[in-house]
């Protein structure tokens, strides 16, 4: 597990990153480390961020930052990178619904916003969003509608999105904002937000 520090303040809104690997013992620096490291230096977001290669992972990883990081409370932020098809991740060649995810997140996750990198594609009806919020406990759940290899979120408009919602937590706003400043991109990955 790595924890990239800024300079927190006490309106810090941090980042818990969970990526999903093939291996995680083969130890190396992923893109969405180094890019987590530059956000924390030039955007001064504090994260946590830990790969996972199997849904126990993930799970472990979670109860980890629950049961054992007294700081949870400041982490309104659960950013997943994982492959996947619509509403599917993809953990070691086996796919997990959406409702399976959230089954696993069940009554974890009161306030947080959960954000998944344009790897996969978010496509939820209002019922499987409704569900989905009711079950987790989540304010928000936001993701792309476009799967795009050859543009990152990660490296783009995610660290806008974090940025933005690190000075003002109305999540509404923040979206309409970004799709302000940053239209043809938020359209083109077909940005998507279900509160």
């Amino acid at each position: 597990m790595s924890t990239i520090q800024a300079k927190v303040t006490e309106t810090d809104k941090f980042i818990f990153c969970l990526e999903a690997v093939p291996d995680t013992e083969h130890t190396h620096t992923t893109e969405v480390l180094k890019i987590l490291e530059d956000i924390a230096l030039h955007q001064n977001i504090t994260s946590i961020y830990k790969s996972c290669d199997t849904i126990e992972g993930l799970e472990d990883s979670l109860n980890n930052l629950l049961y054992e990081d007294h700081n949870f409370k400041d982490y309104e932020i659960i950013y997943l990178i994982m492959p996947g098809e619509a509403n599917n991740i993809l953990i070691n060649d086996y796919y997990y619904s959406i409702l399976e995810i959230a089954e696993l997140f069940e009554g974890k996750m009161k306030g947080k916003l959960i954000h998944f990198a344009n790897q996969k594609i978010l496509d939820l009806t209002d019922e499987e969003s409704q569900y989905f919020l009711d079950i987790t406990g989540a304010r928000a759940i936001s993701g792309y509608g476009t799967k795009r290899r050859e543009i990152s979120s990660i490296s783009t408009i995610d660290r806008v999105f974090f940025g933005l919602y690190q000075e003002n937590d109305n999540y509404k706003e923040v979206v309409e904002e970004m799709f302000q400043k940053h239209y043809n991109l938020c359209k083109l990955l077909d940005f998507r937000l279900y509160y």
